[in-house]
C-alpha cells in the first residue's frame, strides 16, 4: 500500500475505534488477526460461487470478507486492466489498468450475492470517492464490481441506483460496473497480510478501523473470533 501522511501516525499500544465507540489493546487486535490464519481453506474451491470486488486496498477488503459468515476463502489480486500477469510494482504505477481486487469464494447456502454486495458498499469509507478509498488514491485503487452474469449486473445496477436516490451521499456512487474477464492472484506476501502485520501503522490506523466500523454495525454477519469491534 502507499503510505502517505494520513497514516504515518505514531503507533500506540492501544488505539481508539472511534467509529464504534470502543478501544481495544493491540494485543487483543493481534489475537483476533491470528484467528484468520487458523481458518481452513477448502481443498475444492470449485464447489463454491465467486464474487469479485475492488474497493481500494485489497488488504482490508480481504480481511473484511474473510470475517463474514458463509465466505470460505478470499484472495487478493488484480483485475480490470490489460497487462498479463502483473506484479504489484507494475500495478502501483497506475499504468496497467488493473485495480487492487479481491476474489471471494462463498457458500450460497449461508450467504447470498446481494448480501455480499451490500457488505461491499456499506464497508467502503466513501463509495463516492473517485479512484481511491481513504488514503489510497490512484486508478489502481478505484472501485469496481466485476459481474459474471446478467443477474449479478442487474443486482449491482439496482443497488447503485438506490444509493444514488437515497440522498445519503452528496455525490454519485463512483463504483464502476464491469464484466468479469480475468483475476490475477497477487504475490504470496499480500495474501492474509493483516493476519500477521497488525504492527503496520497503515493496518492499525486505517484498515482495522474500517473493518471494525462495519463489524460493529453488523455483528450478526461476523464469524466467531473474527471481530475487531468486539474482540469476539
Amino acid at each position: 500500500m502507499k503510505i502517505n501522511t494520513f497514516c504515518l501516525t505514531t503507533l500506540i499500544v492501544a488505539f481508539q475505534l472511534s467509529s464504534c465507540g470502543q478501544s481495544m489493546p493491540a494485543t487483543q487486535i493481534k489475537k483476533i488477526a491470528a484467528n484468520f490464519s487458523k481458518d481452513k481453506i477448502p481443498t475444492d474451491l470449485s464447489k463454491y460461487k465467486q464474487a469479485t470486488f475492488a474497493a481500494g486496498c485489497f488488504w482490508h477488503e480481504e480481511t473484511l470478507f474473510e470475517s463474514i459468515n458463509g465466505v470460505v476463502h478470499v484472495e487478493s489480486g488484480y483485475a480490470g486492466g490489460t497487462t498479463n500477469n502483473p506484479t504489484y510494482e507494475q500495478v502501483s504505477t497506475g499504468e496497467t489498468g488493473h485495480t487492487e481486487t479481491v476474489n471471494i469464494y462463498y457458500d450460497t447456502s449461508v450467504i447470498t450475492y446481494p448480501t455480499l454486495l451490500k457488505i461491499y458498499f456499506e464497508a467502503q469509507s466513501d463509495p463516492t470517492q473517485v479512484n481511491g478509498q481513504g488514503p489510497d488514491n490512484g486508478t489502481e485503487y478505484r472501485s469496481v464490481v466485476f459481474y459474471r452474469n446478467n443477474t449479478e449486473k442487474e443486482t449491482i445496477d439496482k443497488n447503485i441506483q438506490a444509493m444514488n436516490k437515497s440522498g445519503k451521499y452528496k455525490r454519485p456512487v463512483a463504483t464502476a460496473v464491469k464484466p468479469y474477464k480475468i483475476f490475477y492472484k497477487a504475490e504470496d506476501y499480500h495474501q492474509g497480510y493483516i493476519n500477521t502485520n497488525t504492527d503496520n501503522p497503515y493496518v492499525m490506523n486505517f484498515s482495522i478501523k474500517e473493518i471494525a466500523r462495519f463489524q460493529a454495525t453488523h455483528p450478526e454477519l461476523i464469524k466467531p473470533g473474527h471481530s475487531f469491534a468486539t474482540g469476539k
